[in-house]
């Protein structure tokens, strides 16, 4: 993200170079390819695509209280919502072009107009070996509360070394994705760790209003044996970094009166900014306890792709005004179990996530190993540098990877149950004006209660 985050967007600026005479008359045969009508795009002969995202606007839930006047709930918004967002959605198993007359786009797929999940779509990727490229699809379908904005839409991989600026998604060297175009992007990612991907057009405003998700590269070591580990977090080389489970922790917040003035027409001053509710996966506490929406196991190789209706929409959960916020924040383990949990912070805000009475391990920030340098800082020696703590403080566009060990359970009914929270909202109890914060439960059951996780977040049913 840049430095200059809060400063006031220039949202009519044209700085959409995917918009203009370049996108049409460039001369490199892929600049031609990538950026013409998705008809041309997609019938490239490229290999497929590992994953195919919608970019379009929604609405999702938060608490009525505390009301916010005119800002919150939106008298905009529809039955058992109150938030105007922009976002993504996973797409992938759904053809972008219409089966029935292929030279227009899926009705299923622009169907997803105003069906934007937050946060959006986590996805990971396995470290690059030499042909595991991996392929990501960017439909911008539009926003259907806002017909007006003809905003484009990227991805940028925040923290991503390796990738070269034609596929940045940094608008002022790279390219944005227009209203009705696809764009490719190409990864080959070298470097395993956690890191976060965002909007990067008007990138203030769209980061804020929801378009973040939460991505990780897996090392090559997994599937090997250290340690008595197969899953690691790193490279290691000797098991440190293993780990039995992992949770995803993507913080986010949202200023209600921005999200507002984005659904009724208005420009907020972004040097108001104030936090009216602070977001883990999505979802303000105690909603974080609620379970995941069930996930689509033939298309979650690379994401926790949730399961879709029949007109291509998110399945509808127990709890319908979670529609579109899918993904909880609760950690359930077994007793003695290493619990791989990942951190990432796309709030505007300091965080400080305390897990209490249980330590944890920081192996990685900024998805670089915590394995340390020489006297001189000149190269890099492998002396562990990691520590234990109970709190990692960390500020916008930063990530941790915490390795905890689940304590012996103490023999009661049911899970023992510690806190994970971030105490730099009021400093305590991480109510924010009487609404519930970043603030979820890990709940450790005895030896043996629940099976192995598929996929990162998952919660399996207790036996």
């Amino acid at each position: 993200m840049s430095n200059n985050k809060l400063s006031n967007h220039g949202r009519r600026r044209f700085l959409k170079l995917a918009g203009s005479g370049l996108a049409i008359t460039g001369g490199a045969g892929l600049l031609r390819r990538q950026l013409l009508p998705i008809s041309d795009a997609m019938a490239a002969p490229d290999a497929p695509a590992n994953l195919f995202f919608v970019g379009t606007d929604g609405w999702i839930s938060l608490p009525a209280t505390p009301t916010i006047p005119t800002f919150h709930p939106d008298v905009y918004a529809p039955t058992n919502f109150t938030t105007y967002i922009f976002g993504f959605r996973n797409m992938t198993g759904i053809p972008p072009m219409d089966p029935a007359a292929p030279a227009n786009m899926n009705p299923l797929v622009i169907g997803q107009k105003n069906k934007a999940q937050h946060s959006a779509p986590l996805f990971w990727v396995d470290e690059f070996t030499g042909s595991n490229t991996f392929r990501l699809d960017l439909l911008n379908v539009g926003l259907a509360q806002r017909p007006d904005l003809t905003d484009s839409h990227s991805i940028h991989w925040h923290g991503f070394r390796n990738v070269i600026p034609f596929f940045d998604g940094e608008p002022t060297g790279s390219f944005a994705v227009p209203v009705g175009r696809v764009f490719r992007y190409i990864f080959k990612p070298r470097d395993p760790g956690t890191y976060m991907f965002h909007c990067h057009v008007e990138d203030v405003e769209h980061v804020h209003m929801g378009m973040t998700g939460l991505v990780f590269v897996r090392p090559r070591q997994n599937g090997q044996s250290f340690g008595g580990f197969t899953k690691f977090a790193y490279n290691d080389g000797d098991g440190s970094t293993g780990y039995h489970r992992e949770f995803a922790m993507l913080l986010t917040e949202v200023w209600a009166e921005s999200h507002w003035c984005d659904a009724h027409i208005q420009l907020p001053e972004w040097s108001d900014y104030k936090v009216d509710f602070a977001l883990l996966n999505g979802r303000v506490y105690p909603d974080t306890l609620e379970p995941n929406s069930p996930f689509n196991a033939a298309t979650s190789t690379h994401a926790y792709d949730t399961q879709r209706q029949a007109d291509g929409d998110l399945v509808v959960p127990a709890r319908p005004d979670l529609q579109y916020q899918p993904l909880s924040a609760l950690v359930t383990c077994n007793a003695g179990e290493r619990v791989l949990l990942r951190f990432a912070n796309l709030g505007f805000k300091e965080a400080s996530m305390t897990l209490t009475g249980i330590k944890m391990k920081v192996v990685g920030k900024d998805a670089t190993p915590m394995r340390g340098f020489n006297a001189a800082g000149t190269a890099r020696t492998g002396a562990d540098t990691s520590y234990e703590t109970n709190t990692l403080s960390f500020g916008a566009g930063e990530s941790f990877d915490a390795i905890f060990t689940a304590p012996p359970h103490s023999g009661g009914s049911g899970p023992d149950v510690y806190i994970l929270y971030n105490r730099a909202y009021n400093r305590s109890d991480n109510q924010i004006n009487g609404a519930g914060g970043q603030r979820t439960e890990i709940r450790v059951y005895p030896s043996g209660t629940i099976s192995a996780q598929t996929i990162p977040n998952e919660n399996p049913t207790v036996a």
